[in-house]
């Protein structure tokens, strides 16, 4: 699985519709609203290098709204958190 951070510049006018329409994107498992020198941060995981040019360019690039984007490839998870929740799903404590 390749996981990519994904910064997001958005119109502020519309910042809440974009986050929406971006976390409704095939690919993406994550928006945050943020505080600093960005408006969202999406986490976007795919299969393929190929499946996420088109999650990027093809999805995130053409909601109407998002003024740049900066995007970066994760190398090395250190944290199993994440992992450690999705099979936890349907588990009791």
């Amino acid at each position: 699985m390749i996981t990519a951070i994904v910064l997001i510049d958005a119109d502020v006018a519309r910042i809440p519709e974009v986050a929406q329409e971006v976390a409704e994107l095939d690919g993406i498992t994550e928006v945050y609203s943020v505080t600093g020198n960005v408006d969202l941060i999406a986490l976007a995981r795919v299969r393929r290098h190929e499946d996420l040019a088109e999650v990027v360019a093809d999805r995130i690039g053409k909601v109407e709204g998002v003024r740049s984007m900066q995007t970066y490839i994760a190398f090395q998870a250190y944290s199993t958190h994440d992992l450690e929740q999705a099979f936890a799903i349907g588990l009791e404590d």
